[in-house]
């Protein structure tokens, strides 16, 4: 569960990066330049994990339908994600993002044989009422960003529910390669379409884009060997505040005693998750 916990922080740490610098590249770039120059740079800084992994041979999967199927919703979800950084606060975007841990226990139990305890749907209920309080949609009712938000949500725990599956038969190496694959060829035809070269100073956020989105699903899926997905989605949780505190610094967007208190909330459903996921015993099959 601890070594769980650690890939989850590199996950959170560059998540937290990629939604800054996301933001940063569309200011000049369309969303599908950014994710195709994202694939394509983040397969070459994958290229060392594939050597040491055995080349490419050793990226053969058995299971290419699941591997094009996982990384077309995940394309789709991602593209969302992007478009709603350029519309509402950074915090708003990945709050509402983190509805996905309703439809991820969800799709896990119904497809993954995987089990909700109490202290499972506790840490969920303690991080939506979080989110719920930091979001607190308009009287005038949910915004375009907030719809597009939403909608990428139900994709990423698609995506997500998918990855844990694949996790059971292709390392995480093969994972990130598949996707970084499939992702490209989805992606060519939609940025050429749309192509500008980049500026120097843009070239920089899309590399930090590349890195990011590269290695935190590496980070994820390693994870998601080591604990069940209604484990790791919660400890995601802990992105709302940290985004939050991104804003802030970054772009003067503000932070109120409400946004506190569902930041607080978040912390401490992610506090009930981990620390009874510890006290459980350790699963023997459980990879190392």
């Amino acid at each position: 569960m601890s070594k769980a916990a650690l890939w989850m922080a590199g996950w959170l740490s560059l998540m937290v990066v990629i939604a800054v610098a996301g933001r940063e590249a569309t200011r000049e770039l369309a969303v599908f330049q950014i994710m195709a120059l994202r694939s394509v740079i983040g397969l070459l800084l994958l290229y060392p994990l594939i050597r040491a992994s055995g080349g490419f041979a050793a990226m053969k999967t058995a299971r290419p339908g699941h591997h094009a199927l996982r990384n077309a919703v995940h394309y789709a979800a991602q593209y969302g994600w992007f478009v709603a950084l350029t519309l509402i606060p950074l915090a708003q975007v990945v709050a509402i993002e983190f509805t996905m841990p309703i439809w991820t226990a969800v799709l896990a139990v119904a497809f993954l044989g995987e089990r909700m305890n109490v202290w499972k749907t506790l840490a969920v209920a303690l991080g939506l009422l979080g989110v719920g309080l930091i979001v607190r949609p308009a009287a005038s009712g949910v915004s375009l960003g907030q719809a597009i938000a939403l909608a990428a949500a139900v994709g990423f725990a698609v995506s997500v529910t998918m990855t844990k599956s694949l996790t059971r038969s292709d390392s995480a190496v093969v994972i990130i390669f598949w996707m970084l694959v499939v992702q490209s060829l989805i992606g060519l035809v939609p940025a050429l379409a749309v192509w500008r070269w980049p500026s120097a100073g843009v070239w920089g956020w899309v590399l930090v884009v590349a890195f990011c989105g590269t290695f935190s699903h590496y980070c994820m899926a390693r994870a998601l060997r080591h604990a069940d997905a209604t484990v790791v989605v919660p400890m995601d949780f802990l992105r709302v505040p940290l985004t939050a505190a991104a804003g802030w610094l970054v772009y003067s967007e503000r932070i109120d005693l409400v946004t506190a208190l569902g930041a607080a909330l978040i912390l401490i459903g992610n506090l009930f998750n981990l620390k009874r996921a510890n006290a459980a015993p350790r699963r023997a099959s459980e990879p190392s």
